[in-house]
């Protein structure tokens, strides 16, 4: 039963990790198109949101493995 919850939690942690990554190249990506500062800024705003959301599921999914070891 704790392993299921321990193995969700790893690929949440996967998940949100490659949707940091992602986050990662976008921003990259605009920065070496030669913006200027506000399309840049807002290029990077348009971003933060998935971001957030990135780092929410990845931490989301490192509580479940954490849950899952402790209780198993």
């Amino acid at each position: 039963m704790f392993d299921i919850i321990i193995w969700a939690g790893a690929s949440l942690s996967l998940a949100g990790l490659a949707g940091l990554v992602w986050c990662i190249l976008r921003v990259n990506k605009a920065r070496k198109a030669g913006l200027s500062d506000d399309d840049l800024r807002a290029a990077v705003q348009a971003v933060l949101p998935w971001n957030l959301g990135a780092l929410f599921v990845s931490v989301l999914g490192l509580m479940m493995v954490i849950l899952g070891i402790s209780l198993g």
